[in-house]
Parts: C-alpha cells; structure tokens; sequence
C-alpha cells in the first residue's frame, strides 16, 4: 500500500472576495513538487448566505500558466472571462477553466442563488500546466453533472465520479493537458474501498468532510489532507461516517514553479512578462 508522507489540516477560514468563505487545504508555496502537477486546493465549506439583490463573488481579475477547476456541491456561480466563456454552474456541475497565456474572470452568486439563498459549497482546485502548454490560448468547459459518470463502490450508495482522468474502465469527462486524474466521492459509514492509482504519480486524498481509517491504522478527520507516496498503486479507507473526499494523482511536471498571485510560471521573467501584459491589456476584457 502507498505509504502517507504527511497529513495536514487547516481549520482557519478566510474569504475570497465576499462570496467565497474557504480553507485552504493545500498550496504549492508550502508543499512544491510533492503536490505537483496540483497547486492550490480552497474548499468552501457549507455555509448559509441570506437572501440578498447584492452581488457577491470575485470581480475581474486575471490569471496566467495554469487551470483553475471549480466543483459545485450547493449553490450556484456565474462566470465570466475575457475569452468569451461563461455560464452558471449549478450542484453537481464542474468549471474547468484553462487560463494559458491570459485570461480575466469574474464568479459571483447566481442572481437566483443570491435571490433565495442558503448554503453554499464548492471546492477550487488549481492544476498546473506543463511548460510547453503555459501560453495555450485560453478555454472554459462547462462540465454539467449529466456527462460526469460514476461507479458505486458499494450496493449501499458510496460513489465515485471520474471527473478527469480514468477510473477502471470509466473516462472522466474534462480534457487535460498531461496526465491527471480527479475523482470526487462519497462513502457511506462502515463502508470501505481500497482505491488504485497510476504508479509514480503524485497522489493527494483529499478528506472534505466526515472521518475514515486510512489503510486500515490511521485516522483522518476532516478537512483533512493526506500526501500519499508515490510508489506502489494502493491505498484503502474505511468511513467511520458518511464522507465526503476527493482523489487527486497526476503525473509530476518536475519542472521549476515561480508563482505570484495569479500568475504561475516557470521563471521569474516570465512572472514580470505576464504582469506587464497584464498591465498593457494583453488579456482582453469582459464583455458586458
């Protein structure tokens, strides 16, 4: 079974704009190449919004060198970006949004979530790109949860959908750009699952919510995350609730990582190249 080389938590909540209230459960100016070719994980835990005609969310801002993955479980958010992409993802729905060589977005509440409010949750994911694909022209798949397929686990209603990647014989429906494997799950309590993964890859089990026995002597609780080993193809959870998690391999980029902001590149010329265009307009507007 794959070795755990650590597990970290995070119960501080801070806020993106005002609309995202998020923990972040990992990031790559603290755990670099072990996470690679993952960044960045916020995981916006269930919270209750009131009804309001105010707008929350994150304005225009821009991004440069990498993915941002959105997976909706309450709520709803609408995005915009300068490359002309856009909609609402709703529960269930994911936003696999390709950054490249620039793009501006803006997510806010839906103006029929806002209206009704209740909770909201979601998990933001960033996925770096490999070097030779960081200036690929910007694009935006609207993943609806009808194409996400998925296998029980059980016969007692534990699941896993394959967002990206593959699962046994079940391809996820996002396109990627190296080889990366996103699987979003849940497994009832008593239940457990021994999972396999694709040798020499990265592999993060990421615990949203609930508590398991991972490989059968270890504890997680949840928000929880665990950095598994790359070598050998196994790891087993046994849920001691009903949990919610995620399950992130990735074949490692093994490439330098300089990042400020919004912006992940490879050198730090590149960062000031990227804020220049940025400055100069080079990522285009939103269209009202």
């Amino acid at each position: 079974m794959k070795k755990i080389l650590g597990v970290y938590q995070n119960k501080q909540m801070h806020w993106v704009g005002d609309g995202f209230p998020v923990y972040n459960l990992f990031s790559y100016d603290r755990l670099g190449q072990s996470i690679s070719p993952f960044l960045l994980l916020d995981y916006a835990a269930p919270y209750r919004f009131d009804p309001t005609t105010a707008q929350h969310g994150v304005g225009s801002h821009p991004h440069r060198g990498f993915e941002t993955v959105t997976i909706a479980y309450q709520g709803e958010v609408t995005h915009k970006d300068s490359a002309g992409g856009g909609g609402t993802i709703q529960a269930g729905d994911v936003q696999w949004m390709t950054a490249g060589a620039g793009i501006l977005h803006q997510e806010f509440h839906s103006p029929e979530f806002a209206q009704q409010g209740g909770l909201f949750e979601m998990v933001q994911l960033w996925v770096n790109l490999p070097a030779h694909s960081k200036m690929t022209p910007a694009k935006y798949q609207a993943i609806e949860a009808s194409q996400i397929q998925s296998i029980a686990l059980d016969d007692v209603g534990s699941e896993l959908r394959v967002i990206a990647g593959q699962y046994q014989d079940t391809t996820g429906a996002a396109s990627t750009f190296s080889p990366v494997n996103v699987w979003d799950g849940t497994i009832v309590e008593g239940q457990a699952h021994t999972f396999y993964v694709t040798e020499g890859h990265s592999a993060l089990f990421v615990l949203l919510s609930g508590e398991v026995i991972f490989n059968e002597t270890q504890t997680i609780e949840a928000p929880s995350l665990v950095v598994l080993s790359r070598d050998e193809i196994d790891f087993n959870i046994k849920a001691q609730q009903n949990s919610k998690f995620l399950v992130l391999t990735g074949q490692p980029l093994n490439e330098p990582i300089e990042g400020y902001g919004p912006f992940v590149m490879n050198s730090k010329a590149e960062i000031r190249e990227a804020i220049d265009d940025f400055n100069h307009g080079k990522f285009g507007g939103i269209a009202n």
